[in-house]
């Protein structure tokens, strides 16, 4: 670390740069305007150097890789151990053709299935109920059924793949419908892997797929986070998202904002009714945005971490490691995609799935050249 003398000759030195480089007379390339911000509204200067953390101890403050608060990644060793998991969301028209892609995603690399429902799934229609009429398989797969279900996963080894499902007001009825699944394949619950988003307080926020009012809902989220404590102990219970929010206009800052105080209310809500903060809270995930800001991106998702790691120790008195451990899936930011130019996608997405990786995620979606466009091709998802 520097010591003071260190830190004050650093600010002399820049306050004379400054007044040298920056003059707006002497400078031959004077700045294009006065302030430069992120998307997020956040004032960028010039350069930085170590006067900027002056005030800060830094490895007290930051921490190693895989201890408290998890600054630098919830693992020590991180992508040097184990590779983030490589998910693609798919899911469209009916059970047989998601099948389809399914396999063909898995062979094509992918680590992971990402299903998307389509919009009467997710807010409890059948597909021959009227309001569903024009929605069906649009935006997702139509699951009716259990037979849908065993349809939809037919061949796919569910004690071998994690399968993240993104459904939330009817998350306790899929749920059961994918343990049937796997028990019908020989597969015992407790080798299940996976994640539901099962997230109904960002349905009210920014998207819309809720079915009943917030009270009951919470009430079946907490359900499941006792059920699978119990029975399946290796399931994601929750994916608390801040994607949807972000793609609804909200900055970085307040991405990450918004999505640990929904974080908070459920586990006051778990802990009211009646389970340990230690017992359901090791399975709790998050869902992030990325977007271009390479280096905003990456510093929101280890601020993310640090502050969810402080609020579960200090305001839950979790004990346990794992409680504290913030683990996410990251997406690339849909609302960056052109239609017009597709390929410049290529270049966007790349960056965000950069910005994932370097700031720690645990799982990554990238989206597809043409996905502004309609559901992406299979030579856009092979690139």
């Amino acid at each position: 670390m520097f010591d003071k003398k260190e830190i004050e000759y650093i600010k002399k030195e820049k306050d004379e740069w400054e007044t040298k480089k920056l003059d707006p007379v002497l400078s031959k390339r004077p700045e294009r305007k006065k302030e430069f911000e992120t998307t997020s509204k956040i004032k960028l200067k010039r350069f930085y150097t170590p006067a900027d953390v002056d005030k800060m101890d830094y490895m007290r403050d930051i921490g190693f890789p895989g201890e408290y608060p998890y600054t630098r990644g919830v693992q020590p060793t991180m992508y040097r151990g184990k590779l983030w998991t490589m998910r693609q969301y798919a899911g469209f028209s009916t059970a047989e053709e998601s099948n389809e892609r399914y396999k063909y995603l898995l062979k094509q690399g992918t680590t992971g299935l990402s299903v998307a429902f389509d919009l009467p799934t997710q807010i409890g229609y059948d597909s021959d109920h009227p309001l569903a009429e024009g929605e069906v398989g649009k935006v997702g797969v139509a699951i009716d059924s259990l037979e849908d279900m065993e349809t939809l996963f037919d061949g796919i080894p569910l004690d071998r793949v994690s399968t993240s499902m993104t459904i939330n007001a009817p998350a306790a009825v899929l749920l059961a419908m994918y343990i049937a699944v796997a028990e019908k394949q020989g597969v015992s619950p407790d080798k299940l892997k996976g994640t539901i988003q099962n997230d109904i307080l960002k349905e009210y926020i920014a998207r819309g797929t809720y079915i009943f009012p917030i009270k009951p809902s919470m009430r079946l989220i907490t359900n499941i986070f006792e059920y699978c404590a119990k029975h399946i102990p290796k399931w994601n219970t929750i994916s608390i998202s801040g994607y949807h929010i972000r793609e609804a206009g909200a900055t970085a800052v307040q991405e990450i904002a918004f999505t640990l105080a929904d974080g908070i209310e459920y586990v006051n809500a778990a802990i009211k009714a009646g389970l340990d903060v230690d017992e359901f809270a090791p399975r709790l995930s998050f869902f992030f945005n990325s977007h271009n800001n390479l280096f905003e991106e990456v510093a929101k998702f280890r601020a993310a971490r640090r502050l969810w790691a402080r609020i579960m120790k200090e305001r839950f008195h979790a004990k346990k490691e794992k409680s504290m451990m913030l683990r996410f899936h990251t997406q690339t930011a849909g609302s960056t995609l052109t239609a017009q130019q597709p390929d410049n996608n290529i270049i966007r997405v790349t960056i965000q799935a950069l910005a994932a990786i370097l700031g720690g995620t645990q799982s990554l979606h990238t989206n597809s050249r043409d996905e502004a466009l309609a559901l992406p091709t299979e030579d856009s998802v092979w690139c």
